[in-house]
């Protein structure tokens, strides 16, 4: 592995690790991987007003996470780079493998 630099550090945090630190966010882009979709789809699934959706949306979109794509009076968002999520499901499954052992520990004790 090559090692990493300070700047591709701070890059990292600010594109990707701000990007996706909020639940929303890290929904929203479940939601635009599965296809692309409008605010209206968005504010829907997330149940929350559409301009919590619209804030998020701006977050990600600045950090190159979705791509917003107009079709005539709507803009629909997709992802960025697919890559994303799945690095995102990589992390999910750290997180699973860190429950099941905090969860064995617990039924060992």
């Amino acid at each position: 592995m090559n090692p990493i630099t300070e700047e591709e550090v701070l890059l990292l945090h600010r594109y990707v690790c701000e990007g996706i630190a909020d639940p929303k966010r890290l929904m929203l882009l479940y939601y635009v991987a599965d296809q692309p979709r409008n605010v209206s789809e968005l504010t829907e699934l997330l149940d929350v007003p559409q301009p919590t959706v619209s804030h998020h949306l701006r977050i990600l979109r600045e950090r190159g996470l979705v791509v917003a794509e107009r079709d005539g009076t709507s803009i629909f968002y997709s992802l960025g780079d697919p890559r994303i999520v799945e690095a995102i499901q990589i992390l999910r499954a750290y997180v699973a493998d860190l429950m099941n052992d905090r969860a064995s520990v617990v039924n060992r004790a």
